[in-house]
């Protein structure tokens, strides 16, 4: 089987809701990342076999499968086809295993994996016109799930495990805070600088810098008012220690070893190995846990052996809950854990995030000379992706 390997991985500043970057249509944003990747690596496009994106919100302006839309918006040759993958949270990171696979496989030589979402312009729930055409969980589904409570908002679900784990409303803040102060050292310490790429702002200057990143204490954040649960129900989640609603796109070019050298290119990371599992659809965000395990079995790797982890924040309580399955005997591994911030602090651009973790962990690898590294998602629907990637020359 082939090596698949990473020659780079772009991303725009991820801008929040009704921000910066409000005023892009997703197709035009998701293009300047194809973009990106051209100028960045001088590859004629004519050699990209096909266009993988993640998006989940597919209707209005990201309907119609934007991979292909965006595609031609880069105007590159009409021959090169495009895909778009709902995995939910995890839609891009899907893209990035399709595409590794498929190179794995001999069925690609050259592929992008891409992720856009435009939460400003199409919201979440979008894609269920408000009920008019029906709801997404038939009579069947709902049936299964009725004598536990029936399925719920993610909202909810990052609640339960808050009471499953016994995860304190301080613990969650105090998760978010590090994100936060994670995400700005990093900014300006300029770890995000190879992978974020300069698009213009609505008031036509350029964003070079996350918008999502808040100068916040402790103190500021117990102020917050929970999001879901009220304060007499016990409620925990609040605007300060789940991921933002975020407007955002980022790429990453695939290929063989073989072809990169064929092309000059010089391969930045490999993948390694990959997982997809499903677990309890109303606990919903927990599937990281089977994930992680799965992967380094797979790879016949442990958690010693990874250098860096990426665990998406869709919300603290997921992260601490993965945090105390998988690092159960090994406390501190938490200090190898989003160490450049996470979802919380940057922002959670729904389609866009996979690759997005993609870009920040091979930068992270080469920052720190390190040789592995994990990243995980976990998925609406009770899902998770997670894959493994070596820093080439480690």
């Amino acid at each position: 089987m082939r090596d698949a390997v990473i020659v780079d991985a772009v991303r725009t500043p991820f801008g929040r809701r009704d921000g910066s970057l409000s005023h892009w249509h997703p197709v035009d944003l998701a293009a300047e990342t194809l973009t990106a990747l051209v100028d960045r690596t001088g590859i004629d496009p004519a050699v990209i076999d096909d266009v993988i994106m993640g998006c989940v919100m597919q209707v209005g302006e990201q309907g119609t499968n934007i991979a292909r839309n965006a595609v031609l918006a880069a105007e590159w040759p009409e021959q090169i086809p495009g895909t778009t993958v709902d995995r939910q949270c995890g839609s891009s990171q899907q893209a990035v295993h399709f595409a590794a696979q498929g190179v794995m496989a001999g069925a690609y030589d050259v592929v992008v994996a891409s992720g856009v979402e435009v939460m400003t312009r199409i919201p979440m729930g979008a894609s269920t016109a408000d009920g008019r055409y029906g709801f997404p969980f038939g009579p069947s589904v709902s049936s299964r799930y009725a004598d536990r409570g029936g399925l719920v908002p993610q909202g909810e679900s990052a609640e339960m495990i808050a009471d499953r784990w016994e995860i304190t409303r301080e613990e969650m803040d105090a998760y978010g805070l590090r994100s936060q102060q994670r995400a700005a050292t990093a900014t300006d310490e300029g770890r995000f600088e190879r992978e974020i790429i300069a698009v213009s702002g609505d008031d036509g200057d350029a964003v070079v810098r996350d918008g999502g990143i808040r100068d916040t204490s402790a103190e500021a954040l117990a102020r917050l008012a929970p999001s879901f649960r009220s304060e007499a129900q016990g409620g925990r989640v609040t605007a300060g220690n789940a991921s933002q609603i975020t407007d955002g796109a980022a790429s990453v070019l695939i290929m063989a070893s073989t072809r990169a050298e064929e092309l000059g290119l010089t391969p930045r990371a490999r993948f390694v190995d990959f997982a997809v599992v499903g677990d309890d659809p109303q606990l919903m965000l927990t599937a990281n846990i089977p994930a992680t395990r799965r992967v380094l079995e797979r790879a016949g790797l442990t958690l010693d052996d990874i250098d860096r982890f990426e665990v998406n924040e869709a919300f603290a309580s997921a992260v601490i809950a993965w945090l105390r399955e998988v690092g159960s005997a090994e406390p501190a591994l938490i200090d190898r854990v989003n160490v450049n911030g996470g979802a919380i602090a940057l922002g959670h651009p729904l389609g866009a995030s996979g690759t997005r973790l993609v870009a920040t962990l091979v930068n992270e690898l080469e920052r720190i000379d390190g040789r592995y590294g994990l990243q995980v998602m976990c998925e609406g629907g009770g899902m998770a992706n997670a894959l493994i990637l070596e820093r080439i020359d480690a």
